[in-house]
């Protein structure tokens, strides 16, 4: 789950990444990653016109390390 980029960028991409996993049956959807889906999607809430960074990256960034220990561990 390592990118080059905006973290920011990145977590939309790594989520719809996962979406296709899913969807496909690569991976198998649990209740840990559906919390931290849910937990990313909230980081990565953002207004009209809004530019996302800060605290809104640092969650995200952290969100992800915890989604990719748990794919490590699946």
């Amino acid at each position: 789950m390592e990118a080059k980029g905006h973290v920011v960028d990145n977590a939309r991409a790594a989520v719809a990444g996962l979406e296709i996993a899913f969807a496909e049956g690569v991976l198998n959807r649990t209740p840990v990653l559906d919390a931290m889906l849910g937990d990313l999607a909230v980081a990565l809430e953002q207004d009209e016109g809004q530019k996302l960074g800060g605290k809104s990256a640092e969650a995200a960034r952290f969100i992800l390390r915890a989604i990719s220990r748990e794919l490590d561990s699946a």
